[in-house]
């Protein structure tokens, strides 16, 4: 580890500091109504679009109508995205000529950008055509971003409010989320990324020689559009194969300190737009310190494991001072490439600048856990904030029976209904990893897919489904996942990570809604300042860390006990 490399993390996270009231404060207004510099030139198109889909937006949804009409626009955005693929052969802008894709690779690539997690079993260059990716892949970056930021607004409402039976509308959540905050953003980062030098063209690509004389095509198309969204939508699905690592996505390091900034910037402004709707923007810098917390150790040490080295590649003759290098860009170096991993992993986005089955077991074993804590520091776009609300209400509970008080969450009185509710959606994650993952492990169809064996071999299969679980969509890429297995049964678990958790979540909203806001009295355990946030860290890393702890004993934890000995499986 050195200064300087610490100097740039702390740059890029002083940018997203700077960044996070002004965005945060501007949500509110958007979600709340209220008037915006935007709404000269949004406002038509917003009420254009209420007319012809036949939506009043001054409806109020209960939570199970806003539930509905969230599974429904799912389900007509999933059969959508999957035709596109099915039959890409026959649609227009296809200038390689690629073929449509079989039918396991459909159904998990749609459900894998429906549901924000952007698992990516193909080689977006050599698989998917102009159309698909603008018109499939690019449109559900937005439309799955926005769908986990109105979830997070329904949520809000349900503390900001007293004894309502409403949660707001989905469809004005949705089209807000989209035209007031993902648009306007990805419209400015695409044309910063195309100053950069990343491409923006319709053409299939150009003939290159090589420096030893051969021919090379080199692939292109709408990359800076969609790497745009990508990133502020914390969707991760590359337009290469290389992702975030390959030159055309992200050429300098500039471009790559602009991907952290807008990976990180609208999940963590949520948390303000949530202090602000409930009345006090404590409560959302609390939350956000315990983000924060816990997302900073991550990077801490990711960077120390990658540059303390191997001593397996050490007693090859490779000088350690170096660290470990292997997988890593040289251009972004070991202090941004642990920035990236932490915040790609801490977010739930999936997009990488180096590849996490080369680093150290301790390095792999940092992105591994922050997935598993539920996919909330930050999070995701909007499924952040909804998450550390479930850890939130399960903080106070436990605060409650320390104390022998009713657990109280911004004068919501917390009952057996919302802890049961809270508890089924935590416990969504570890069934559902924990389950794909021991059976895969006694599957000879699913061995055959690894290309390590042993505890690395047990991490490749232990990341694929914690990826796809938490809707994050990054992976150890010692896997060949492409295959029915994998492509059917990741496709799956990408379903109930993203809709059995959201339902139980939307349903103790509806419950909290209902109930009045009671004032705070002597007796509240206030939520806003640092015995709050040290309770929030210690709930998540509790109920979020032990489940898998066996597991990844398993994996890396031996796997970095055999590389100080000196031995491979």
């Amino acid at each position: 580890m050195t200064l300087i490399g610490w100097l740039q993390i702390a740059v890029v996270l002083a940018l997203v500091l700077a960044s996070l009231v002004p965005l945060g404060r501007y949500m509110a207004q958007v979600f709340t109504g209220g008037r915006t510099w935007l709404h000269p030139v949004l406002r038509p198109v917003e009420t254009g679009f209420y007319r012809l889909a036949g939506v009043d937006p001054a409806r109020e949804q209960g939570w199970h109508s806003y539930a509905v009409a969230m599974l429904m626009f799912s389900a007509a955005g999933f059969a959508s995205l999957y035709a596109i693929l099915r039959l890409q052969a026959y649609l227009p802008l296809n200038p390689q000529g690629f073929a449509g894709l079989p039918p396991d690779l459909a159904f998990n690539t749609a459900i894998s950008f429906l549901t924000n997690t952007n698992w990516q079993a193909y080689g977006g260059e050599t698989t998917m055509s102009h159309f698909s990716q603008m018109a499939g892949l690019a449109v559900h970056n937005f439309l799955s971003a926005a769908t986990g930021i109105a979830i997070a607004m329904a949520v809000t409402r349900a503390f900001a409010r007293s004894g309502a039976q409403g949660l707001g509308n989905f469809w004005v959540d949705m089209t807000r989320a989209t035209l007031y905050v993902l648009l306007p953003l990805s419209v400015v980062v695409a044309l910063l990324l195309i100053w950069l030098g990343v491409p923006q063209t319709l053409a299939a690509g150009f003939d290159a020689t090589t420096l030893e004389g051969a021919q090379q095509t080199i692939s292109m198309g709408p990359i800076a559009s969609q790497e745009a969204i990508k990133q502020l939508g914390t969707n991760g699905g590359g337009f290469f194969n290389a992702n975030s690592a390959h030159p055309f996505e992200n050429p300098s390091a500039l471009s790559n300190m602009l991907a952290i900034w807008a990976m990180l910037v609208v999940s963590a402004a949520l948390p303000i737009t949530f202090g602000r709707m409930v009345g006090s923007e404590r409560q959302g810098w609390a939350i956000l310190s315990a983000m924060a917390f816990l997302l900073i150790a991550g990077v801490g040490v990711v960077y120390w494991a990658e540059t303390s080295g191997n001593p397996l590649m050490a007693a090859l003759g490779v000088d350690p001072a170096m660290g470990n290098f292997e997988g890593k860009e040289i251009r972004f170096g070991q202090s941004m490439s642990a920035l990236f991993v932490a915040v790609t992993t801490g977010l739930s986005c999936g997009a990488v600048n180096a590849m996490h089955g080369s680093l150290t077991p301790l390095g792999g074993l940092v992105p591994l856990l922050l997935i598993q804590l539920g996919e909330v520091l930050p999070g995701g776009v909007g499924s952040g904030l909804y998450g550390m609300v479930v850890f939130a209400v399960l903080a106070v509970f436990v605060a409650g029976l320390m104390v022998g008080r009713t657990p109280e969450f911004l004068g919501k009185k917390i009952e057996a209904r919302e802890i049961k509710l809270a508890v089924l959606a935590v416990l969504i994650l570890p069934m559902v990893i924990l389950g794909f993952t021991a059976v895969s492990a006694m599957l000879p169809a699913a061995l055959s897919s690894l290309a390590n064996a042993g505890p690395h071999g047990l991490s490749e299969l232990l990341y694929a489904y914690s990826s796809a679980a938490g809707n994050n969509g990054s992976a150890f890429a010692g896997l060949s996942a492409n295959t029915p297995w994998f492509n059917t049964t990741l496709g799956i678990a990408m379903g109930l990570g993203r809709f059995a958790y959201v339902i139980p979540v939307l349903a103790m909203a509806g419950s909290l809604a209902a109930k009045p806001r009671a004032a705070a009295s002597v007796g509240t355990f206030p939520t806003d300042g640092g015995l709050f946030i040290g309770l929030l860290v210690g709930v998540i890393l509790i109920l979020g860390g032990l489940q898998f702890f066996p597991a990844l004993a398993l994996g890396p934890v031996v796997e970095h006990v055999l590389m100080l000995a000196g031995k491979t499986f």
